[in-house]
């Protein structure tokens, strides 16, 4: 109370931007960075497939992120929060050019986000070498696949949407302006069937690399090699499912409210088989307590912390009293700290 180090405005804009720079321009960069470093030497190929494409996608989400952050000397950045929910997003309630800016940053950096999963999943599919068939690829290999894939079938929604605000702000369209018979809701429907895969995009990732670290420091072979392949799908398959569990109160109603919350319980079933088959995969064996393998500890748990703390979110009761409330924002860093920023 009574601080005034930060404007009202200011807090927005720096909150936005935390939101937005973490997920976008830090961990998939990062992510991806490693992968691009590692696939080739785990599948046996020389380079990517395409090393033009490769480096197209980091310049592009290289200059994604200035752009994001030129608004600071355009007249402010975006202040509508990472998710940018209309009608906050629109020109009548941010008139200075930062939420521009974040369209176009996003939408340069989801360019290259997709072009070089195209990349990786070419350069799996058909360039390891060929004595390894896809039941003999490294488990980090697989999870990349998949992950491919996922940000193949997430993106073009959040494309659209900021395709779709930037007509509505800098052309008069009335896509997400309820007052013009827009719908504010098309907001989070678009946003948020790429924002929860884009949860598992963030994730998928470090499972694989979990999977080569915990055979590696407890010296047996991972329990379940197929089970950690199949529950990778099966998360992929059902991310598309869950997206409506971040709107449960905004009043979709009962038989809308009853699918999804059901579907979001049962994607944790196959995070669950994965914590399952780590644990085996360490009991029994002879376990180095290296730096690697405290890490990987120390993400099960917080992983796990966090995956739980998220399934309360699947039961509509207990959602609405703890939707916009800091229950969220901690589940969130759980996940996103103790999962992908450990990993």
């Amino acid at each position: 109370p009574n601080n005034h180090l930060l404007s009202p405005e200011a807090y927005n804009q720096l909150f936005t931007m935390h939101g937005t720079t973490m997920i976008f321009f830090v961990l998939t960069p990062a992510i991806f960075g490693f992968a691009t470093y590692l696939l080739p030497l785990m599948i046996g190929a020389n380079d990517m497939a395409f090393p033009r494409l490769n480096a197209f996608s980091f310049w592009a989400t290289f200059f994604g992120g200035l752009l994001l952050y030129f608004s600071f000397l355009a007249g402010g950045a975006p202040d509508a929060g990472w998710f940018n929910y209309a009608p906050l997003n629109q020109y009548n309630y941010s008139s200075s050019q930062g939420v521009d800016y974040y369209c176009f940053g996003l939408l340069l950096s989801g360019i290259g986000t997709v072009s070089a999963s195209i990349n990786f999943a070419v350069t799996i599919l058909k360039y390891r070498i060929g004595s390894m068939s896809l039941k003999q690829m490294p488990l980090f290999v697989w999870m990349m696949l998949i992950n491919s894939f996922l940000v193949l079938a997430a993106f073009p929604s959040l494309n659209a949407a900021l395709i779709m605000l930037l007509l509505d702000r800098q052309l008069h369209a009335h896509f997400f302006s309820s007052a013009s018979g827009g719908s504010a809701i098309l907001w989070q429907h678009l946003f948020w069937l790429f924002g929860h895969p884009e949860v598992y995009i963030l994730i998928l990732p470090i499972f694989g690399i979990f999977s080569e670290v915990f055979p590696v420091y407890s010296r047996k072979p991972i329990f379940g090699y197929v089970f950690v392949i199949g529950s990778g799908i099966a998360i992929a398959l059902l991310a598309f499912g869950v997206w409506v569990h971040h709107m449960f109160a905004t009043g979709l109603g009962n038989t809308v409210n009853n699918f999804f919350a059901a579907s979001s319980l049962l994607i944790g079933v196959p995070t669950g088989v994965k914590i399952f088959n780590w644990l085996a995969t360490m009991h029994g064996g002879a376990i180095r307590f290296k730096v690697s393998m405290l890490f990987a500890i120390a993400f099960l748990v917080e992983f796990t912390i966090g995956g739980l703390s998220g399934v309360s979110f699947a039961v509509v009761p207990i959602d609405w009293q703890l939707t916009d409330t800091y229950y969220v924002v901690a589940h969130l860093h759980y996940v996103f700290i103790g999962g992908s920023l450990f990993g």
